[in-house]
């Protein structure tokens, strides 16, 4: 768990949500404009979404150890050699070849799917603990990254963050992550399966839905839709709200310390799910946050003052614990643990190319209209409908013949 957490958070570090710091100085260096730093990260997802059904089967079968390892090795790379871009189609290539090896940030497959398979009982807490990771990387890797930049130009900025994620993650995967419990000779949620009798998985064992079973379920084809518009509402706001203030006369050390507070909120947001969970359906508590992220997509297109950032900044921050909760665990909770994998790659692509636009029709709205106004706008409604859809999508009956 411990490592898994921290990839997600070092996972904040390369090229995710502290990609936003970057445009200022990267733009006014190099001219590289917004619509190409939008496209930077829909080519991430373009790129992740193709290599997703492939990326799941493999984490079913064989586990993250090594693929965890590797993938961070290469995306490490790919961060450090940020350092030496002089043009914006080369900050794009870096970036999608992230997404290519699956660096797709909280929701990668390699962090996410060992949880689902090591936990049933205990679940919700699994994940919510997980699910901190996210927050707290951005807690500590956006000041961070500021610093850096600040102090050591975007340059330098680039090389530490790809280095620090290469030396804390690859060796700790490799000595301690593992496919499955069963692989140790134990079972979900830490039972030890050489002492226990036939009855000792009753209650914590599930249905598993098989890949093909998912895809005939109306639930399977309705959380596609909700993460599609949410996650492009999304994107055209966490890339592009960082420069927005800081265009609003915010100093850019305050918008750091936003997000910072941003993530201190989704982390506290994740452990009060943790603990409703196993009492509150998912979609409700996955809802509520969808909610409370128009509600920060509304103050962020009419706030103009610090306090007003802060206060969108924080509404975001609860409810984007909530999305993360709801992405990481409603899987698992709708189609079970032993194809959890597989399922996730095959909507992975769905939701990604969907979501892949988001940013840069952000940046081509702001390039032309020299505002974003227009697009969030857009992007409150697709909150709303995301947010009564979750609502209304139940968990499915296991098939008859289960």
């Amino acid at each position: 768990m411990a490592v898994l957490t921290a990839a997600n958070a070092i996972g904040q570090a390369l090229a995710s949500l502290n990609l936003g710091l970057f445009i200022k100085p990267m733009g006014d260096e190099l001219g590289i404009s917004r619509a190409e730093f939008g496209w930077a990260g829909s080519v991430r997802s373009i790129a992740g979404a193709a290599t997703s059904p492939w990326m799941g089967r493999l984490v079913d079968r064989h586990g993250a150890r090594w693929l965890l390892a590797g993938t961070t090795f290469i995306a490490g790379l790919a961060v450090m050699a940020l350092a030496w871009i002089d043009a914006g189609w080369q900050l794009i290539a870096l970036i999608g070849l992230m997404g290519l090896v699956g660096v797709l940030g909280p929701n990668q497959l390699t962090t996410t799917v060992p949880v689902l398979k090591w936990f049933v009982a205990k679940r919700s807490r699994a994940v919510a603990i997980l699910s901190i990771g996210a927050p707290l990387g951005a807690v500590l890797f956006l000041p961070l990254t500021q610093y850096f930049i600040d102090d050591f130009g975007w340059r330098v900025a680039w090389l530490l963050l790809g280095a620090i994620a290469i030396v804390v993650i690859v060796p700790t995967s490799l000595k301690y992550v593992r496919r499955e419990p069963e692989d140790m000779g134990l079972l979900p949620d830490g039972r030890v399966a050489s002492s226990s009798g036939p009855g000792d998985l009753d209650g914590i064992e599930e249905y598993s839905w098989t890949t093909k079973q998912a895809l005939r379920h109306r639930s399977f084809w309705q959380l596609a839709m909700v993460f599609s518009v949410v996650m492009f509402a999304l994107g055209t706001m966490a890339l592009h709200r960082l420069p927005a203030f800081v265009e609003r006369g915010i100093d850019p050390t305050w918008v750091a310390w936003a997000v910072a507070f941003d993530a201190t909120l989704a982390s506290i947001s994740t452990l009060i799910l943790g603990a409703l969970g196993s009492r509150v359906p998912v979609r409700y508590l996955g809802g509520a946050g969808l909610a409370l992220m128009g509600l920060s997509a509304w103050i962020l297109l009419v706030g103009r003052t610090a306090e007003e950032m802060f206060l969108s900044m924080g509404l975001f921050g609860f409810g984007i614990g909530g999305l993360l909760y709801m992405q990481n665990i409603i899987w698992a909770d709708y189609f079970g643990r032993a194809h959890v994998g597989a399922i996730r790659g095959l909507v992975n692509p769905i939701t990604m190319l969907v979501s892949a636009t988001g940013a840069p029709i952000a940046g081509y709205v702001f390039d032309i209209t020299g505002s974003y106004e227009p697009i969030w706008e857009v992007s409150i409604w697709l909150m709303a409908l995301g947010t009564v859809a979750v609502l209304l999508t139940p968990p499915p009956e296991p098939p008859r013949d289960a």
